[in-house]
C-alpha cells in the first residue's frame, strides 16, 4: 500500500507532541493556549492522529485544528471517515464494550462533519518525518505497518523495533499514538515516545490529559510529559446529549476507563494509580 509521508526537514526550537483529540474542543483550545504561551509555533505542534472521536464537537474541533495550522497524521478514525467506512477502524474486538460504544460515537461524528472537514482529513499524511537535535524522527499512529495496532510501554521491544527502520532509513525516535496512554521506552539508543492523548484521561484517576514537549539543550534531545488542565466539566456536559456513550462522558470526569479490554495486564493493573514517567 502506498504511504503518504510528509517530511518536515530540520526543525528547531521546542516541539509540542500530542494525540487523540477525540472531538474534545475544550482540550484542544487549552492545548493551543499552552503552545502559544510556550512560544511554540503551529508547525512545531504535531498530532499523532484521531482528531475526531468520542466527544461531542467533531466539526468544531476539526475547524479549530485547521485554523491553528498544527501538523497531524491520519489516525484510523480519519482514514475511515474520509473513505466513508461504516466503522471507526479502531481494531476493537467484535462484540466488545468498546465496539458497542463505537457504534454510537462514530455515526454521530460522521453525521456532523462537513465536506470541508472530510477534505481536510483526506489531505493528512500517513506519517510525518523530521530531524531534530541531531536525530531522525518518525511519527506513526499505531505502528508503521498497522495504523490500528495497539502498542503500549509493556509491549515487547521486538514489536516496536521494526518501526525504527523504514525503507532503508534508520530512525532514532518514533512518536506513536493510538493506545491512549503516555509513555516512553528507550533501548539500544532508540526511543519510543507516546505523548498521550488530550481527548480522554489516561485511566489514571485524574480528569487531566497528557501531551509532551521536545527541547534541544546544548545539542541534546530533552523530552518531558505534561498534564493538561482544561474545562472538562463543559466537555462532560456537552456529551449529555443522549447520542454518545455515557460511559465515556463519565470517564471525562473520573479519569477511569469504563473497561480495560484493550490493555495488556501490566497497564490494566495500573488503572487509577496515576502515571509513573520513570
Amino acid at each position: 500500500m502506498h504511504k503518504k509521508i510528509e517530511n518536515l526537514g530540520n526543525i528547531s526550537n521546542k516541539v509540542l507532541l500530542f494525540g487523540g483529540v477525540y472531538s474534545n474542543l475544550q482540550a484542544l483550545e487549552a492545548l493551543k493556549q499552552i503552545a502559544e504561551s510556550e512560544g511554540i509555533k503551529a508547525e512545531n505542534c504535531i498530532c499523532t492522529g484521531d482528531i475526531v472521536g468520542y466527544c461531542a464537537q467533531p466539526e468544531e474541533t476539526v475547524q479549530l485544528f485547521k485554523i491553528w495550522k498544527a501538523k497531524s497524521i491520519a489516525g484510523n478514525v480519519e482514514i475511515q471517515l474520509r473513505t466513508g467506512a461504516a466503522d471507526c477502524g479502531c481494531d476493537f474486538k467484535k462484540g466488545s464494550r468498546c465496539d458497542g460504544f463505537s457504534q454510537q460515537w462514530y455515526p454521530y461524528a460522521k453525521n456532523l462533519l462537513s465536506k470541508t472537514s472530510i477534505e481536510f482529513m483526506d489531505k493528512l499524511p500517513d506519517h510525518i518525518t523530521f530531524n531534530y537535535a541531531g536525530k531522525k524522527f518518525m511519527v506513526v499512529h499505531g505502528s508503521y505497518a498497522n495504523t490500528s495496532e495497539f502498542i503500549f510501554k509493556s509491549s515487547p521491544w521486538e514489536v516496536k523495533a521494526p518501526n525504527f527502520t523504514i525503507a532503508n532509513t534508520n530512525y532514532d525516535v518514533v512518536i506513536g499514538g493510538h493506545c491512549g496512554l503516555p509513555f516512553h521506552h528507550k533501548k539500544h539508543d532508540k526511543l519510543w515516545i507516546n505523548p498521550g492523548v488530550i481527548g480522554m484521561p489516561a485511566n489514571d484517576g485524574n480528569p487531566t490529559v497528557w501531551y509532551a514537549i521536545l527541547n534541544e539543550v546544548n545539542g541534546n534531545l530533552e523530552y518531558k510529559h505534561h498534564t493538561l488542565n482544561y474545562n472538562y466539566k463543559l466537555t462532560n456536559q456537552l456529551m449529555q446529549n443522549q447520542l454518545l456513550p455515557q460511559e465515556y462522558a463519565r470517564t471525562i470526569i473520573t479519569g477511569i476507563w469504563d473497561n480495560t479490554e484493550i490493555l495488556p495486564a501490566v497497564e490494566s493493573g495500573l488503572q487509577g494509580f496515576g502515571i509513573n514517567m520513570i
